[in-house]
């Protein structure tokens, strides 16, 4: 018999996501949900979703939520966690609403929330945070009774994410030709986002200025120093590595985080490094930022150049992955109930903080945000 394990005082899990088109009819739709209110004509938003028409429109993310779900459930039940799993998106079907009101229906009332982006910052946090606030308000609205939702911590240094990739590196190492391997270039990388929410992403003491990234970069850069001393520990090279960028999708004249993927193959290139492994360390999926940024367009950029290069996983529905969002949600019920239990993280940064305090990863305009410390509950009504 497994081991029996207390999620009280949860009733369940949500796996919430940011959602993907599941054929090209949906291209579109799901890109006007995802920009919706920048005012971006139709026509643009077709020439943006060519990135998905070449995989027959289909984003692979929720084919990866459906066996992140499979791999939670399993776990949970080998483990004697006697607690359901849902999942919900930001921007496409199953919607967050949506599924929200089918666990209240089911007689839900408290509720730990998965976000899948392992680190601090507003597009990954706190717009989650602000989701999840919007769905409670229209619950509200419609006279159903209103759960409570805390979202567990940030699981960027948690050894369950972080192992799998140091293996996914050493995997890709090894795919590269023997001549090359040990001057492989490791390069690290995450979605770019603009300098000034980089600068404010994580608490108010980890906010900075110019351009130095706030915990959105130290995180990475935490990660990025820890996966790349495993790898000197197991392989006996001490590979040179850089946090990089890919994904950019802002006006030019708007400063983002650099420098960007395909530029730096360029200088590494240049410099004679012999080979580079790509190493997507900032996504928990192999979905369309990594199938066409890196896959297609990174690794066409090094074809170009003649730069042997090889792409690691992502830790996906990874086992030791499931057991650690175990792991949170079980850490963080015990805190609940008033325990004080250990915190498994890696490298130099302590674990995350539970509850998102004031000020952390702030909004673009005020907005209210579920699941943090200014939280006080649903407006009355849902917004429009």
């Amino acid at each position: 018999m497994p081991e029996q394990r207390d999620p009280s005082p949860y009733d369940a899990l949500l796996l919430l996501s940011f959602g993907g088109p599941e054929g090209p009819d949906d291209v579109v739709p799901f890109l006007e949900n995802v920009t919706r209110g920048g005012g971006i004509p139709r026509e643009r938003l077709k020439e943006v979703g060519q990135h998905y028409f070449l995989f027959g429109g289909v984003s692979p993310i929720n084919a990866q939520n459906r066996e992140l779900l499979d791999a939670l459930r399993s776990d949970f039940a080998e483990y004697g966690l006697d607690l359901p799993v849902y999942w919900g998106n930001r921007n496409w079907a199953p919607y967050l609403t949506e599924t929200l009101r089918t666990m209240v229906h089911d007689g839900h009332r408290r509720i730990a929330v998965l976000a899948t982006s392992a680190c601090a910052s507003y597009s990954g946090c706190r717009q989650y945070r602000e989701n999840l606030a919007d769905a409670l308000a229209t619950l509200q609205s419609e006279g159903l009774p209103v759960p409570e939702v805390d979202k567990l911590r940030h699981y960027f240094n948690h050894p369950g994410f972080v192992r799998p990739m140091v293996d996914g590196v050493l995997a890709s190492l090894a795919a590269l030709p023997q001549d090359v391997r040990d001057g492989a270039h490791l390069a690290f990388t995450t979605h770019s986002i603009p300098t000034a929410a980089a600068d404010t992403s994580g608490t108010p003491g980890d906010h900075t200025r110019g351009g130095e990234g706030g915990a959105y970069v130290a995180q990475h850069l935490d990660v990025a120093r820890t996966i790349a001393d495993a790898v000197r520990a197991e392989t006996g090279v001490d590979h040179p590595w850089r946090l990089v960028y890919q994904s950019r999708s802002g006006a030019p004249h708007i400063p983002w985080l650099e420098p960007d993927i395909c530029d730096h193959l360029e200088e590494q290139h240049a410099a004679g490094v012999p080979a580079v492994v790509m190493a997507p360390i900032g996504f928990v999926s192999d979905h369309m930022e990594v199938k066409y940024d890196l896959d297609t367009e990174a690794t066409a950029k090094a074809a170009e150049l003649g730069l042997p290069v090889a792409r690691s996983a992502t830790v996906g529905a990874d086992p030791r992955f499931a057991a650690a969002v175990r792991d949170l949600l079980l850490e963080r019920a015990a805190t609940e109930r008033g325990g004080t239990p250990e915190r498994c993280a890696l490298g130099a940064l302590a674990a995350s903080h539970d509850l998102c305090p004031v000020g952390c990863c702030p909004a673009r305009a005020p907005r209210p945000a579920a699941a943090g410390a200014d939280w006080r509950g649903p407006v009355a009504e849902a917004p429009a």
